[in-house]
């Protein structure tokens, strides 16, 4: 496949203007990490955005920065701790999933994937994160959408719509950001040998406190023997664990604990430092309990109070649960029979699954992410045409008309 590296926006609005002309398809690629994750794409070009990186503006008083889209997010991310600062959605880092090396995500790449860890239940998608940016649509024009300050709600929030996207309605250029203060604090009450349906219900159960929790996951036991983290804390041996993080400043956090063993004083508790909170969290979010399992992975997104049920019906045996229940991360083939299953699933609770990982036969014949009703399928045709009429950016990526 022939790759195209533009050096500049002109230079990139020139190599969509040619392939328009040529009627030729790209697949886009920044990073790199997950073109193993969505439909195949059947392209003719490679678009390599890897030129457009690094960082443009910081500014931590106004807790905004604007970096170029394929800025690898462990700059980003080393760059905001220096002032105390990170992104509140939490940047997964999902790369190791596909075969790639750990640390290569970039900015772009997380925000068309929605690449969110274990704080997007309380914090937001990467969407609400976003107040900016920059791209070139399928006519080859340059856009400039949203702004650089936090309350933009002039027109159509168009920045937000590319997110999730899969880089089938444009290039990113740039992106602009808001950041939140890093609080001093981050410790995690592991609940211990608890059965998944307790488990999960302990979760909700927390979640509905008044302790703005940051963290809720549920680990089995034969999870719990693969995480390092655990094996740290010496955890590992645990059957079951509930996890609740709590974060903020020093005192706060010290009442919020006492006030959670309390209220969980008939459970079998742990309180985890923080630097064994903040690698086990790390691991959950970015599938790292996947890594060395051979299976194919589907993510099954669910209201936390059917997350049992849902579980018991996906009859997947190597599984755990993260933002309280409400996704569950499933090691199931990636087969029709599943397929059915899960997408039952969804019907009757509600909600959706994806295939996240699975070789590209299997992606090329199953539905990667939960079918859209007729209008809501003829919106999503209709917003493709009108940001790319010809369809030159990851045709197929997502679903096989768009």
């Amino acid at each position: 496949m022939e790759r195209i590296t533009p050096q500049t926006e002109a230079e990139l609005s020139d190599a969509v203007r040619d392939a328009a002309l040529n009627r030729l398809c790209f697949e886009i690629v920044s990073g790199g990490t997950k073109r193993s994750y969505g439909r195949v794409t059947e392209a003719d070009r490679l678009l390599d955005l890897s030129h457009f990186s690094g960082m443009q503006t910081y500014e931590p008083d106004e807790l905004i920065f604007t970096a170029r889209a394929a800025t690898p997010i462990a700059e980003i991310e080393a760059t905001l701790s220096a002032r105390r600062q990170m992104l509140a959605f939490a940047p997964a880092d999902w790369g190791p999933l596909f075969g790639e090396k750990s640390g290569s995500a970039t900015l772009a790449g997380v925000a068309a994937a929605n690449a969110c860890g274990s704080r997007r239940f309380k914090s937001g998608a990467v969407r609400d994160h976003l107040i900016g940016c920059r791209f070139v649509n399928g006519d080859g024009e340059a856009i400039k959408a949203g702004g650089r300050v936090v309350k933009n709600v002039t027109g159509f929030d168009l920045p937000k719509l590319l997110c999730g996207a899969f880089g089938t309605l444009g290039a990113l250029t740039e992106m602009t950001f808001r950041v939140v203060p890093a609080l001093s604090r981050a410790p995690a009450i592991a609940i211990r040998d608890c059965h998944a349906d307790e488990g999960l219900s302990l979760l909700r159960k927390a979640a509905g406190l008044p302790f703005e929790a940051t963290g809720l996951a549920y680990l089995p036991a034969q999870l719990c023997a693969l995480s390092t983290a655990l094996h740290a804390a010496h955890l590992s041996q645990a059957n079951g664990l509930a996890l609740i993080r709590i974060e903020g400043a020093e005192d706060p956090v010290i009442d919020k604990i006492a006030r959670l063993r309390d209220i969980f004083s008939k459970q079998n508790l742990t309180v985890l430092e923080d630097d064994v909170t903040a690698a086990l969290f790390a691991e959950i979010g970015n599938g790292t309990p996947f890594r060395q399992h051979n299976s194919d992975i589907w993510r099954l997104f669910v209201p936390s109070t059917r997350a049992y049920e849902a579980l018991a019906e996906s009859e997947a045996s190597f599984w755990y649960a993260d933002w309280a229940g409400e996704v569950l991360w499933l090691g199931l083939p990636a087969s029709r029979e599943v397929e059915e299953r899960l997408r039952k699933i969804t019907a009757k609770f509600g909600g959706s699954a994806m295939l996240m990982r699975a070789g590209a036969q299997a992606r090329s014949r199953l539905s990667v992410f939960e079918p859209e009703p007729p209008a809501r399928a003829a919106l999503t045709r209709a917003v493709k045409t009108a940001f790319d009429p010809m369809h030159l950016f990851n045709p197929g990526r997502m679903y096989e008309d768009v």
